[in-house]
């Protein structure tokens, strides 16, 4: 096993204390809650590592994505918000941050000045076809281990587990 492998044996062995102290602590879900959490942390390190270069984070990495993944490059701030998953106050921030490097432009609406919209200028569109490549590879890497029916066999998974947890 790897050094890096070996990064969760810790968090193993503090949940062994656990279950020894309260047995019926359940080990397996709280295994897999804090697995799910060391692999965000992992991601969301080696994303903001890899854009830095382009003077972007993570969280902003993902609203750039979301915009250029949708027809016209636009959505509005809760239709963003819900897409990558952030709260509103926090894309109000995010947001700014982009309209500031003119990465995305903010409309208002000509019959109803409250609603707004948001769109990946040609700028923002430049930006994120310069990264993908380097992006690609970074995904590549980071499935590398897994071989293809298991990387079906994981999403299939865990899109089940956040639809238990969408339900609760």
């Amino acid at each position: 096993m790897t050094e890096r492998a070996n990064s969760f044996l810790p968090t193993e062995q503090r949940l062994a204390v656990t279950c020894r102290r309260h047995p019926a602590f359940p080990r397996e879900p709280a295994v897999l809650v804090r697995l799910v959490k060391h692999i965000y942390k992992r991601v969301h390190d080696d994303a903001n590592a890899l854009l830095k270069a382009w003077g972007i984070n993570h969280p902003e990495y993902n609203l750039l994505m979301m915009l250029y993944g949708t027809e016209g490059y636009t959505l509005n701030p809760s239709q963003l918000a819900e897409a990558a998953g952030e709260k509103s106050a926090n894309i109000t921030r995010l947001t700014n941050e982009l309209c500031d490097k003119g990465l995305i432009a903010r409309t208002a609406d000509e019959a109803d000045r409250r609603k707004v919209t948001l769109t990946l200028t040609e700028a923002g569109v430049a930006m994120v076809e310069s990264f993908l490549p380097d992006i690609c590879a970074l995904l590549d890497r980071q499935t590398a281990g897994l071989q293809p029916r298991e990387v079906v066999q994981l999403e299939k998974l865990l899109k089940k587990f956040l639809d238990q947890l969408e339900q609760a």
